[in-house]
C-alpha cells in the first residue's frame, strides 16, 4: 500500500514546492492538490460536509491553480507522483488543459495522474457554462477529447459539448496513458461511470462502509470487462494503524493524509513524524 499527501493549497502557509519536497524527502509516494477556480458568493449548492451554503474552510476561497502548483513541485522533486484531489476538468477547455497536463507530464518525466470530480459546486460550474444535469457528460467528453490529443498524431473530437477538427498538439505525455482517478461518493452510479471512464477511485473525506463499497466497485469493474483492478485511494484523517491494516486487506492501494495549514517548519515536522509512524524510508541524501 502506498502513501500520499494532499496539500489544501492557499496563498498563505507552506508553498506547494516546499510541501512536495518535504513529502518526497520523508518517503511519501504521491503529492496531491485540489482545485476551485472561484467560489460564487451567492450559491444554491450545499457543501457536502456542512449541508448548506457555508464552507468548512476558507481555503476554498484561496486555492492556487493546481497545475501551476504542481509545476513548482515538479521543479524541486525527482520521484514523487503529482496529482489532484480533485481537479475539475469540466471547467476548462480540453484543448488547453490537455496541453497543460501533457507539458507537466513531459517536464516531470511521466509523474502525473489526474484526480477528477464531477463538482459539488454547481453554481461554480454554471459560471463556466456547465449545466448541473450534464456534469458527468461534460467531464466524460473533456476526458475523451484530452485522451485523443494525448495519443493521436492528428486528433479530432465530435461531441455534445466539445468539437474540434483534425489538429496537431505536442508535447505528448511521457506516459502512454495518464491515469484518471474519480473522486466521488461510492455509489453504483459513480462506479458505473468510473468503470467506463477512469482507472481508479478516490474516496470522499466522510466515506464509510469502505469494504462493501470496494466490493461493489470490483463487481462493476468486472461487469464492464476492465482488465486488472482499479486503483483505490482512501482519504485518511489521523494515523490509525488498525484502520490502515484493514484498508490494506480491503484492497486499498494508496492512503492520502492531509497536511495542516501551518508554516513550512511545522508541516515538515508533521510529515517527518507521520512518515516514522508509517515506516517510510526517508531520503537522507
Amino acid at each position: 500500500m502506498r502513501y500520499g499527501i494532499v496539500l489544501f493549497t492557499s496563498d498563505r502557509g507552506i508553498t506547494p514546492a516546499a510541501a512536495a519536497k518535504a513529502a518526497e524527502g520523508a518517503g511519501f509516494d504521491t503529492f496531491y492538490v485540489p482545485e476551485h477556480t472561484h467560489i460564487p458568493v451567492v450559491r444554491a449548492a450545499a457543501h457536502p460536509r456542512t449541508g448548506d451554503a457555508s464552507l468548512p474552510d476558507d481555503r476554498y476561497l484561496r486555492t492556487l491553480d493546481p497545475w501551476v502548483a504542481l509545476a513548482t513541485a515538479a521543479a524541486v522533486t525527482e520521484r514523487i507522483g503529482l496529482s489532484t484531489a480533485v481537479a475539475l476538468p469540466a471547467e476548462h477547455h480540453p484543448i488547453t488543459l490537455a496541453k497543460t497536463i501533457a507539458s507537466l507530464d513531459h517536464l516531470s518525466g511521466g509523474r502525473v495522474s489526474l484526480g477528477v470530480g464531477f463538482g459539488w459546486n454547481t453554481d461554480e460550474l454554471a459560471h463556466h457554462g456547465v449545466p448541473a444535469g450534464k456534469r458527468r457528460t461534460v467531464l466524460r467528453e473533456h476526458l475523451d477529447a484530452m485522451r485523443a490529443i494525448w495519443t493521436e498524431e492528428e486528433a479530432s473530437f465530435a461531441g455534445e459539448f466539445v468539437n474540434f477538427g483534425a489538429s496537431w498538439s505536442w508535447p505528448k505525455p511521457v506516459q502512454k496513458n495518464i491515469p484518471v482517478l474519480l473522486g466521488a461518493a461510492g455509489t453504483e452510479k459513480s462506479f458505473t461511470w468510473l468503470a467506463k471512464n477512469a482507472d481508479g477511485w478516490i474516496t470522499t473525506p466522510t466515506e464509510d462502509g469502505l469494504h462493501t463499497k470496494i466490493e461493489l466497485l470490483h463487481r462493476i469493474w468486472r461487469e464492464h470487462d476492465r482488465a486488472g483492478a482499479p486503483e483505490i485511494i482512501a482519504l485518511a484523517g489521523r494515523h490509525n494503524a488498525e484502520q490502515l491494516a484493514q484498508w490494506a486487506e480491503f484492497g486499498v492501494t494508496e492512503v492520502i493524509f492531509g497536511t495542516p495549514d501551518r508554516t513550512a517548519d511545522e508541516v515538515h515536522g508533521y510529515l517527518t513524524r507521520l512518515a516514522a509512524k508509517l515506516g517510510l524510508d526517508a531520503d537522507v541524501s
